[in-house]
């Protein structure tokens, strides 16, 4: 079958990841809180009199609905909040800054502002939005004429933030009332791991194996995330919470006999995704599970299928909770990702580029380049959302910046001179917080869209229009971190992406380390817990790894080069990890590997070295053996 070429895939990576929009329903409960959030914000201070805390309260409302990303409940309590928290800090230390320092030591101060938080970026997603709203509040503390003290701006900018957070916990979203509305994200999140292991069982088989295996692994990551979210109570407390604890639970055998069964690459009967689907509406519905038809029990991955539906079945009807399979980072690993290579990377290129845009903000700014409206904190603010490394490529980031700010700017222009003052801006404001949320799809449509808003915060703030400025101030910080993104940097290039294989590479080794020194069977059922929570990590690892590695990928050619051949590194780890799967579900069937499994794990651990070596990666930490089987070293070919 001939692959149809499609326009984007005629054009470079870096110009096709520019054009590339998300596709998926409009996520009309996110509209509703948008729409609620800035602009009744913004109204309430202007008929209290506060209107320049009315802005810093929208501008927090604004950034937190940029994270306002569909999950659940517990998880935007983390996803919202550590950042507001960030940036409220951000705040009142760059008000301080602005106040009390010149123009050069200001320069310092936010640049190590940026080290620091470009640095703690490469933690995690979470990490990456505090660092970023901590910097833009730093900025705009420093340079937004607003008369009040630091500390009520900072509360002005919680409670912003906290109203959005407020709305996001107190409103049900659509088809929430089956059950507990309050684990609405949590019950759709483990029902779509159900309908992953569904599809992935239709797959098997075919050449769409692959990617329903990557599939399954993003809904399970999912899950995971929305049950291990923040809690007041070291356990689940409700009914309804344990009772999601263990339908999640008793998904992760099926879904690593499904992985097995795929490995096979034999196709299955419809028969053995049916359970699955049931299994799914009946976590949607709140429900139990009913007569699950059983798939034939001929091979070790089918009886392992077979055992995993009765099991599952079981759960649903007791209830009594499951363990999450998941382990704490501590204080110390985080502080290692933070300053291993891709923390140090991180740093190094977001502190020079924020340093770089305050200091020409500010000699512009002395030079009255700006005249009567110091609006010079834009010029930092607009560098920091182009120059993160994990929010995609820094080109197409440029690109879509530069075309939606250009957009935005003239779209408001025109509004400006028809709209009445200040209840029309006031609505657009509302308008554009309602629109945030679908925006966010592509970053020129989220650039228009926030540029509109933050031309109308500026209006009812009392000053003139700025259109014309916040252009230029745009294209100027797409050229600085263009040039500052591309110098070249002490170590070697594409730290982040070195530094997530690697982490990939040593969870691989300690799964693979498990399953071939573990006991399994009826004996082993912590050691089956333990290797539950080793796949989940190894499995979380490369999907990461992945996502770098595809984000160096659509770089310019002179920056992407330095990543070449990291994709074949995580593919062979993929299949060794599947392959690991697979010994797993036979070891546990049988207690011995046959000779294709021998061979595939021989093969592939030789393949994984000659391109770990290929690429400069350095050799995996294998996890502690265990009395049983022996674990060949990295780079050997014998499996014993």
């Amino acid at each position: 079958m001939r692959r149809v070429r499609t326009p984007l895939a005629a054009l470079p990576p870096w110009l096709s990841h520019a054009l590339r929009a998300q596709r998926g329903p409009v996520p009309w409960n996110a509209v509703t809180r948008g729409a609620l959030a800035a602009g009744p914000l913004l109204l309430g201070s202007v008929l209290a009199g506060r209107t320049s805390l009315g802005v810093v309260a929208a501008i927090a409302a604004m950034l937190a609905g940029i994270n306002d990303r569909p999950g659940s409940r517990r998880t935007a309590v983390r996803r919202l909040g550590t950042p507001a928290l960030a940036g409220a800090a951000g705040l009142f230390a760059g008000t301080a800054a602005g106040d009390h320092l010149g123009a050069v030591a200001l320069t310092v101060v936010l640049t190590g502002f940026g080290l620091l938080a470009g640095a703690t970026s490469a933690v995690g997603p979470v990490a990456s939005q505090a660092g970023t709203q901590l910097l833009v509040a730093s900025a705009i503390g420093a340079g937004m004429p607003v008369p009040e003290a630091g500390w009520a701006r900072a509360l002005a900018f919680l409670a912003g933030a906290g109203w959005l957070l407020a709305l996001r916990l107190v409103l049900p979203t659509p088809g929430s009332m089956a059950g507990d509305f309050r684990f609405d994200g949590e019950r759709e999140a483990v029902a779509a791991v159900y309908d992953a292991v569904a599809e992935l069982l239709d797959a098997a088989g075919t050449d769409h194996a692959v990617a329903r295996r990557a599939a399954l692994t993003a809904a399970l990551d999912h899950a995971q995330d929305a049950l291990a979210g923040p809690r007041l109570r070291p356990r689940a407390g409700s009914a309804s919470e344990r009772r999601l604890h263990a339908q999640y639970a008793a998904a992760l055998p099926l879904a690593e006999a499904a992985t097995a069964l795929a490995w096979a690459a034999q196709p299955l009967s419809g028969r053995a995704s049916t359970g699955p689907r049931r299994l799914a509406a009946a976590v949607r519905a709140h429900t139990h599970t009913g007569p699950l038809p059983a798939p034939t029990r001929s091979a070790p991955a089918l009886r392992a299928l077979d055992d995993a539906l009765l099991h599952a079945a079981d759960a649903f009807d007791q209830g009594d909770g499951g363990a999450l399979h998941t382990r704490r980072r501590g204080a110390r690993d985080l502080l290692r990702a933070a300053s291993g290579a891709g923390g140090r990377e991180f740093g190094l290129r977001i502190g020079l580029s924020f340093g770089a845009a305050v200091a020409v903000a500010q000699a512009l700014n002395h030079a009255q380049w700006y005249g009567r409206h110091t609006h010079w904190y834009w010029l930092p603010a607009t560098a920091v959302f182009l120059v993160k490394p994990d929010l995609g490529p820094l080109v197409s980031r440029a690109l879509c910046r530069a075309a939606g700010t250009v957009l935005g700017a003239l779209l408001f222009a025109g509004l400006a001179a028809v709209l009445p003052r200040p209840e029309g801006l006031v609505a657009l404001v509302a308008l554009c917080g309602a629109l945030i949320p679908v925006s966010t799809r592509h970053f020129a449509a989220q650039t228009a869209v926030v540029t509109v808003l933050v031309l109308s915060l500026v209006m009812v703030g009392g000053e003139p229009q700025a259109s014309v400025s916040r252009i230029a101030e745009t294209l100027l910080a797409c050229a600085i971190v263009l040039i500052v993104g591309h110098l070249p940097m002490p170590g070697p290039r594409g730290g982040q992406v070195r530094a997530r294989l690697a982490a990939a590479a040593d969870a691989a080794y300690a799964y693979l380390t498990h399953v071939l020194d573990g006991t399994g069977g009826v004996e082993g059922r912590d050691d089956r817990a333990a290797r539950w929570t080793l796949r989940r990590e190894a499995y979380r690892a490369l999907a990461e790894a992945r996502a770098a590695i595809a984000l160096a990928a659509h770089e310019l050619p002179a920056v992407a080069r330095h990543t070449e051949g990291t994709d074949e590194v995580a593919a062979v780890l993929e299949r060794l990890v599947d392959t690991t799967t697979a010994c797993a579900v036979h070891l546990d069937d049988t207690g011995r590997l046959t000779a294709r499994h021998r061979e595939e794990l021989a093969g592939l651990l030789g393949e994984a070295e000659a391109k770990r070596e290929r690429v400069g990666l350095r050799a995996p930490v294998p996890g502690p053996p265990a009395a049983g089987r022996s674990l060949p070293a990295p780079g050997t070919t014998s499996v014993g």
